[in-house]
């Protein structure tokens, strides 16, 4: 079963690639953003959004491949990636297989290392808290450390809300998935043009994560989003907007 998408635009390909408890709902603003100079494409990851009614794989390379299948399914050859938190797994993984055929790389939010230090919780105590409480109360809950208002901010309610739709075993698999990967071995590798862009208040991305994709990409680029969280792109969007516009003119 191939994965549902928004689209919009036309010119190079661009694909947006979301996070855990996502959909393709929450690329909104960056779709009317970038319609003008791209063919933007947001998938939904399978068990996420609009693809809730899918099996969600257990590993990021499962995802990469969902991802790819989609891509290969358009017909598109060469595109641009940007992948935000976990999404920013599946797009190293990506990258990681098939290098070649990527222009321009973007990590949003995300680090090289699924079992994340310092996250605002442990990963087991998500996956405990997720069986314990249900997806809603887990959507509700971890949606709100994505913000540096917490549920005030700016956002919140959609990302809460496309959080909500998520097929519960597919929430619980994607948290395997994050545990067991590790994508540092790989970034030496890549070759493409890659910027990193981080909110300065992320809890669930700390600034060592950040550092090494920074220090691991030869040549990568980092733009730091201040006052902002783990959903900079809801929170402050005309500045995420630009940092991405900016970047994929050059590359």
């Amino acid at each position: 079963m191939g994965l549902p998408y928004l689209r919009a635009g036309s010119g190079r390909p661009l694909v947006l690639v979301h996070g855990y408890l996502g959909g393709s709902a929450q690329w909104q603003a960056q779709i009317d953003a970038f319609k003008s100079t791209h063919d933007v494409i947001a998938p939904d990851l399978p068990g996420f959004g609009q693809a809730a009614d899918q099996p969600g794989p257990s590993s990021i390379a499962s995802f990469a491949a969902a991802v790819m299948q989609c891509i290969n399914d358009l017909g598109i050859d060469r595109f641009s990636l940007l992948g935000h938190s976990m999404g920013g797994m599946i797009v190293q993984q990506i990258a990681a297989q098939h290098g070649a055929r990527l222009n321009a790389l973007v990590l949003y939010g995300t680090g090289p290392l699924g079992l994340m230090p310092n996250r605002f919780e442990p990963i087991e105590t998500s996956m405990a808290r997720l069986a314990a409480d249900g997806v809603q109360a887990t959507a509700d809950r971890i949606s709100a450390t994505w913000f540096r208002d917490g549920a005030q901010g700016t956002g919140y309610t959609p990302t809460r809300n496309i959080a909500r739709r998520a097929n519960p075993g597919a929430a619980q698999n994607a948290l395997i998935a994050m545990r067991d990967w590790d994508g540092r071995a790989e970034l030496s590798r890549f070759d493409m043009p890659c910027r990193i862009i981080w909110g300065d208040q992320d809890r669930s991305y700390r600034w060592p994560q950040v550092e090494t994709l920074w220090q691991g990409i030869s040549g990568a680029e980092l733009g730091i989003i201040p006052g902002a969280s783990h959903a900079a792109h809801m929170e402050k969007p005309g500045l995420f907007n630009a940092m991405v516009q900016d970047f994929l003119t050059v590359a």
